[in-house]
């Protein structure tokens, strides 16, 4: 069994910057580019407008990341409520064990009690296992918001967050 230890970590943590920049050189990889230019601050993922989350195995590596930020109605596309998913990440030899699974549960409970009322999250053709991953948790396609909606290859998706019992 992979054991999985989530914490609470700032975006500018060593261990964030490590695996944001390998998510960085997987996109230029699979889509031959400098990798997402989207830009991001510190500052964004602070509760309870945001959260940044880091998973370590039981070696106390970094092998998963994740955060939220909040949007609200925009000219980028976003709608009042929305809390979007950023570096949503897993080491390659972690993959397949569940670990973006549960970092995405984690992600969406604390979006939920922080009163965002809409998940939403840019992904890419280039990215079947991520797609597949957001299509099995609830997120359908929608239409297009943020620095990539001009781009043919960026996929759109959302989940409503619905309080339980509503």
């Amino acid at each position: 069994m992979f054991s999985m230890l989530i914490q609470t970590r700032p975006f500018d943590h060593p261990d964030a910057v490590k695996l944001n920049d390998q998510v960085q050189l997987e996109y230029a990889e699979r889509y031959g580019d400098e990798g997402d230019v989207t830009p991001l601050d510190p500052s964004m993922f602070l509760p309870p407008r945001g959260l940044y989350l880091l998973a370590y195995d039981e070696l106390d590596r970094p092998v998963a990341t994740g955060g939220w930020r909040t949007q609200d109605r925009n000219d980028h596309g976003y709608w009042d409520g929305d809390a979007e998913i950023k570096r949503m990440f897993v080491v390659p030899e972690g993959r397949g064990r569940g670990l973006a699974r549960r970092m995405l549960a984690a992600l969406e409970e604390d979006a939920r009690a922080a009163g965002r009322i809409r998940m939403v999250l840019e992904t890419g053709d280039q990215q079947p296992e991520a797609v597949a991953l957001y299509t099995s948790s609830g997120y359908t396609v929608c239409e297009k918001f943020g620095h990539y909606r001009e781009y043919e290859s960026s996929i759109c998706m959302a989940k409503p967050l619905q309080r339980p019992g509503t």
